[in-house]
């Protein structure tokens, strides 16, 4: 017996995540920062199902210097915010976005020298 698909419960689609336009506003101000000072050139902004991802490039056609990713799965464990360089590596991690953007700032000092 075949059932109907209006028996069957509806599978909710699961939402993408994304950034707010606080979130946004905090991190396009240092991307606005390196840009002024010619370091970076491009962003791109994935919003997936278990992450928003800020991408940043130095050219276009690279792979991205850095990513400022979202992850809300991890907010209770490792926090929610991570700063990943393109090696992969984790630069920064953390519960508070402002705080995981400070690993920007070591930069910000190198390029005023």
């Amino acid at each position: 017996m075949r059932t109907s698909p209006a028996s069957q419960p509806a599978r909710r689609q699961p939402e993408t995540v994304a950034f707010t336009r606080s979130e946004l506003t905090r991190i396009l101000s240092v991307y606005g920062y390196f840009v002024a000072a010619g370091e970076w050139r491009d962003y791109a902004i994935d919003s997936l199902n278990d992450a928003a991802v800020f991408s940043i490039f130095r050219r276009a056609s690279e792979l991205p210097l850095y990513r400022i990713e979202k992850r809300p799965a991890l907010a209770k464990k490792q926090g929610a915010w991570v700063v990943v360089s393109m090696s992969g590596a984790v630069l920064r991690r953390g519960h508070e976005l402002a705080q995981v953007l400070k690993v920007f700032d070591r930069q910000k000092l190198k390029l005023a020298t």
